[in-house]
C-alpha cells in the first residue's frame, strides 16, 4: 500500500530524480514518495516547443543506444515501440572551410582503421603520419602513468599516439562538444575509459581501441546498428509518461517547491518554499552548486569539492528555414565543427534529416550548439544577436538564400560539469562521505556521467544506495 512504507524525498525533478522515484516505488510500492522541484515543470534540460506546427526538442534530443538505461525506462514504460533511430547515420566535420564525411571505425572521434581516414581527406597528409607509425607499433610501452593513477587526460592520451590533428579534427569536436569543454584535461576514467585502457596495453592504440571498444560506425558487410534513439514525438514524451506513471503509482510530484536547506535530527528535514517536508531518506538530485549549498552545513569537504567542479554555459538554437533557401542537400545528421577556428558555433544537427518523423514539406529545421568551457562569447549575445550570428557562419556553409523563418533559442547556464583528471576518485569519496550521513545520496550530472542514460543509471542507483538501510522497513 502506497504510503506505509519509509518517506524518501527526491530533490530535483531533471531525469536524474525522476528516475530516481520510478526506482523507489519500484522497489518499495509502499514508499511514499515525494518529488521537490524548484522549477515550474519537470524534466531538467529535456523540454520541447511548437515550431513550424510540430513539437520539436529544444534540449537533447536523443541518447546514446550503446548504454542501455534510457532504452530500458521507455520500454518499463511502455514506449519501447516508440523508439526510433535517426534516418541517416551520415556525418559531417567541418574542417578546412569544407564539410568532410566522418569515415567508419570511429571510436568517440578516434580511427580505429586507417584506410577510411585516409579517404575521408580529413587529415592532411602530414596528420596521417602518427597514425601510420602507431599501425606499425607491435611493442611500445603502453601510458605508465596513466596505468599507474588509472586515469589521463583524454586529449594527451590521444595526441602522443596518433596525433595532434586527429585530437583538433575529430576527437575534440566530438568528445568536447558532448561535454561542452575541452579534452586537454578531460578526465578518460570518466568520459572514456575504452581509450583508457587502449592507451595502457603497449603496442597500437588505434589496434587497442579496436579490440576493447565497438567502433560508431560498421565494417562493410555488418549490419548497422543505431548509435543514438529517440521517442517518436520527442523526449518530452519520455518526461510526460515517467511524470504520469510516478503519480499513479502514488508519489507526490510538487513543481515550484526549491529546497532550501537540509538537517538532519532523528530523521531528515527538508525546507522549501511552501514549509518543511519529513523524511526518512533524501536523493539529491540537483546541479552541484545547488547540492554543494546544502550540503555544506552537513559535510563541508564534500560541499567543497561540488563547488569546486567546473562548468561551462551551452545556448541551443533551434532554426526553421524554407527549404528553397538551404542551396546543399543536407544528407546526414549534421556536422561538427574543429579546432582551431574562429567560429562561435561548435555544431549544428539538421533535425529534419536526421528525424524523419519531424520533416514537414516546404521546410528543414537545424540547430546549432555554442558555448565551451573557457569560450562564453554566446552569453554575451541576445538571442536575436546569436541568431544573427548563427545564420552568418551557416550561411557559407549550407549555402543559404535567407535567414531563418523562425527561431527558439535555448540557454543552459553553467550546466555542464567538466570531469577533470582524478574526477572519479572525488566522486567515490563524495559518495562514500555523503552515505555516512545516513539515508543520503547523490544523483545527476555531476558524477559519471551527462548524458541521459547516465543520468538514469546515477537516479536509480542512488535509489538503491537509500533504501539500503531501510530494507527491512525500520525508520531510522
Amino acid at each position: 500500500m502506497p504510503g506505509s512504507g519509509p518517506r524518501v524525498a527526491v530533490v530535483g525533478g531533471g531525469i536524474a530524480g525522476l528516475a530516481a522515484a520510478w526506482e523507489l516505488l519500484a522497489r518499495r510500492p509502499d514508499a511514499e514518495v515525494v518529488v521537490l522541484e524548484a522549477d515550474h515543470r519537470f524534466g531538467g534540460k529535456i523540454s520541447s516547443a511548437v515550431i513550424g506546427g510540430r513539437s520539436v526538442d529544444i534540449g537533447p534530443d536523443a541518447f546514446v543506444a550503446r548504454r542501455p538505461e534510457a532504452a530500458e525506462l521507455c520500454r518499463e514504460l511502455g514506449l519501447g515501440q516508440d523508439l526510433v533511430a535517426p534516418g541517416s547515420a551520415r556525418a559531417y566535420v567541418h574542417v578546412g572551410g569544407a564539410l568532410r564525411r566522418l569515415p567508419e571505425g570511429l571510436v568517440l572521434g578516434l580511427p580505429t582503421r586507417l584506410g577510411p581516414l585516409v579517404r575521408s581527406r580529413i587529415l592532411t597528409p602530414r596528420g596521417l603520419v602518427p597514425l601510420v607509425v602507431d599501425a606499425a607499433a607491435r611493442w611500445r610501452r603502453g601510458a605508465t602513468e596513466a596505468a599507474r593513477t588509472g586515469d589521463g587526460a583524454v586529449g594527451p592520451l590521444a595526441s602522443e599516439r596518433l596525433g595532434p590533428q586527429v585530437v583538433d579534427r575529430l576527437l575534440d569536436p566530438l568528445v568536447g562538444a558532448i561535454h561542452a569543454g575541452p579534452v586537454d584535461n578531460m578526465s578518460a576514467a570518466a568520459v572514456f575509459p575504452a581509450l583508457l585502457e587502449a592507451a595502457v596495453r603497449p603496442g597500437s592504440l588505434a589496434r587497442n581501441l579496436r579490440r576493447v571498444a565497438r567502433p560508431s560506425a560498421p565494417g562493410h558487410g555488418a549490419a548497422p546498428s543505431p548509435v543514438f534513439l529517440t521517442v517518436r514525438g520527442g523526449l518530452t514524451q519520455l518526461v510526460g509518461t515517467l511524470v504520469e506513471a510516478l503519480e499513479a503509482s502514488g508519489a507526490s510530484l510538487r513543481p515550484g517547491s526549491a529546497v532550501r536547506s537540509l538537517r538532519r535530527h532523528g530523521n531528515w528535514t527538508l525546507s522549501t518554499d511552501h514549509g518543511e517536508v519529513e523524511a526518512d531518506a533524501v536523493v539529491l538530485a540537483v546541479s552541484a552548486s545547488v547540492a554543494a549549498g546544502l550540503l555544506r552545513p552537513l559535510h563541508a569537504p564534500t560541499a567543497g569539492f561540488l563547488a569546486g567542479v567546473r562548468s561551462s554555459s551551452v545556448a541551443l538554437a533551434t532554426l526553421r528555414f524554407a527549404a528553397g533557401d538551404v542551396g546543399v542537400p543536407l544528407d546526414g545528421t549534421g556536422f561538427l565543427v574543429a579546432r582551431p577556428q574562429d567560429t562561435l558555433l561548435t555544431a549544428c544537427t539538421w533535425m529534419t534529416s536526421k528525424w524523419p518523423h519531424l520533416a514537414v514539406p516546404g521546410d528543414v529545421l537545424v540547430r546549432v550548439s555554442a558555448g565551451r568551457a573557457g569560450d562564453e562569447r554566446v552569453g554575451a549575445l541576445d538571442d536575436a544577436a546569436y541568431v544573427a550570428r548563427a545564420t552568418e557562419e551557416l550561411a557559407p556553409v549550407l549555402a543559404l538564400r535567407a535567414g531563418p523563418e523562425e527561431s527558439v533559442v535555448t540557454r543552459f547556464a553553467d550546466a555542464f560539469p567538466q570531469y577533470e583528471v582524478g574526477h572519479l576518485h572525488h566522486v567515490e569519496a563524495a559518495e562514500q562521505a555523503v552515505a555516512g550521513l545516513g539515508g543520503l545520496a547523490l544523483a545527476g550530472a555531476i558524477l559519471r556521467g551527462v548524458g541521459i542514460p547516465a543520468c538514469i543509471a546515477s537516479g536509480r542507483r542512488a535509489a538503491r544506495a537509500v533504501l539500503g538501510p531501510l530494507a527491512d522497513g525500520a525508520r531510522p
